[in-house]
């Protein structure tokens, strides 16, 4: 009996030795999980670093790159486009002008009175339409057709409210967000299609004469005044509610900026300077490069993927697309290397650009105790059902290290900016004021971004000058500000002054 309670006592002791081993072995494999990952994280935040000398220099080489833009075609990464646009609303445009938005799917028409400088914006109205799959990829003629059919219905409900000056013909603003060469305000040939548009026969073609054949044909009477990208419709309609603004910025799915330059410092610029001496300039930053950009092997591999490899490298990180998918990078190399979210890695983890935005800022933005938010969003978005909450306070760690470099490195951009138009310091006995107007979803719905591009800016600035400079939200002022520039260039202004 003894022998049989000993022999029992044996096996169980190694039972439970076996399991010690076993447990000790899980908390071993546990441990160097997570200090692999933590290895991983802290190397992505040093590499990711934007300390402030890093980013004077950033700013110092945007503005190099605008002087060599402006000084020649293809001088620069930065195409420097002159937009034609040589004045902005003053505030004293009168009458009825309508705006066209097309860049992407959706096409936006709009219409507003203005009644100059007491009145301003009397009433406006705008209806959204979207353009049905065929199309995109069908003919000119046909897209053009759908297009001008539509602002001719549109135009057919002008209310009462809206007052055409007498012997005037309606006169619109078209927003075009593709690349295009310009020649003139309303004059500019279609370089390339993105956004899913693939119409072979429009390449090369002036958009402005497409719309107006078009609208011949439905028998519409309007004339296409000025032909502008988003950005400068984003300038133009800032400007008029903030006389101040200099420059604006679109940081949304993509990115870009447009500024008021001195027309005598266009060295390319040929021919008569305009009246006004200005200019307005399309800076096509989305293509900034620097090599004192902090690039990471997630970077590169993402512009190695990408259907462009080597352009638009600052839009690849600080902007709406493209922030979501270098957080989904860092995520499947730490459940590569550091079995993060266990043995197998999540298989909707492999699916590139599966983290959108919106779900970034609400990870980011989640401030409940135990992060529930960050929990649902992995187990609705990634299908990762469990989450521990030191896994879930490393997950927002990345999207706080992605966001701040994204978010101070534009902050950089808008310094270069104001550092080639010599408002980065303050001069003595003036009192000027700078304003930029920015737009778009990234810079107005995630805040953690918003606030770190305002402090950054603050930051290079310096509590002096920074006092004399405003970034303010302008939004969908692209639509209204082509309009607007309509108005401002208005085939009826000399008639007028003379």
């Amino acid at each position: 009996m003894g022998k049989v309670v000993a022999a029992a006592a044996v096996v169980c002791t190694a039972a439970v030795c076996a399991a010690a081993v076993l447990v000790t072995r899980h908390r071993m494999k546990s441990s160097g999980k997570w200090t692999k990952a933590k290895a991983i994280l802290r190397e992505l935040e040093e590499k990711c670093g934007t300390p402030t000398g890093m980013l004077l220099q950033v700013a110092d080489a945007m503005a190099v790159e605008m002087h060599a833009g402006l000084a020649s075609e293809g001088g620069s990464k930065l195409k420097m486009l002159i937009s034609y646009v040589d004045n902005l609303p003053t505030g004293d445009e009168k009458g009825v002008f309508y705006a066209l938005d097309l860049g992407g799917t959706n096409f936006r028409v709009l219409r507003v009175q203005l009644g100059g400088k007491e009145n301003r914006v009397v009433k406006k109205e705008s209806d959204v339409l979207s353009i049905p799959p065929h199309l995109m990829v069908g003919s000119s003629h046909e897209l053009f057709d759908f297009i001008a059919a539509a602002l001719a219905n549109f135009v057919a409900t002008e209310g009462e409210d809206f007052v055409l000056l007498p012997g005037r013909q309606r006169e619109l603003g078209f927003t075009f967000s593709f690349p295009v060469k310009q020649l003139s305000l309303a004059f500019g040939t279609l370089i390339k299609w993105t956004k899913g548009f693939l119409i072979e026969d429009a390449i090369g073609q002036d958009i402005v004469g497409e719309l107006t054949k078009a609208m011949e044909r439905v028998g519409l009477d309007m004339h296409v005044t000025a032909l502008v990208n988003d950005t400068v419709g984003t300038l133009a309609g800032g400007q008029y509610n903030h006389p101040d603004v200099i420059a604006a910025v679109i940081l949304g799915t993509g990115t870009n900026a447009a500024y008021v330059e001195w027309a005598n410092a266009i060295p390319k610029w040929q021919g008569p300077l305009p009246k006004s001496g200005e200019m307005v300039i399309n800076m096509e930053w989305g293509n900034f490069g620097s090599s004192h950009l902090p690039l990471t092997e997630y970077d590169q591999s993402l512009d190695a993927e990408s259907l462009n490899p080597g352009e638009q490298i600052f839009e690849k990180i600080i902007s709406g697309m493209y922030l979501g998918e270098i957080v989904r990078r860092v995520l499947c190399r730490l459940a590569e290397e550091a079995s993060f979210f266990g043995d197998d890695i999540p298989i909707k983890l492999r699916i590139p650009f599966i983290i959108r935005i919106p779900v970034m800022a609400a990870m980011h933005h989640d401030d409940t105790a135990d992060l529930k938010l960050v929990g649902s969003k992995l187990k609705d978005i990634l299908e990762i059902p469990n989450s521990s909450l030191k896994m879930r306070k490393m997950i927002v760690e990345v999207c706080e290290i992605v966001a701040t470099r994204g978010a101070r490195l534009s902050a950089a951009g808008i310094f270069g900016i104001l550092k080639k138009l010599g408002r980065d310091t303050v001069k003595k006995g003036e009192k000027q004021r700078s304003v930029i107007a920015l737009d778009g979803g990234l810079f107005e719905q995630y805040s953690e971004f918003r606030n770190c591009l305002k402090n950054t800016l603050k930051e290079l600035l310096g509590e002096e000058v920074s006092e004399s400079v405003n970034i303010e939200l302008s939004k969908d002022s692209s639509g209204i500000g082509a309009a607007l520039i309509a108005a401002s260039h208005s085939q009826y202004l000399e008639t007028e002054e003379s």
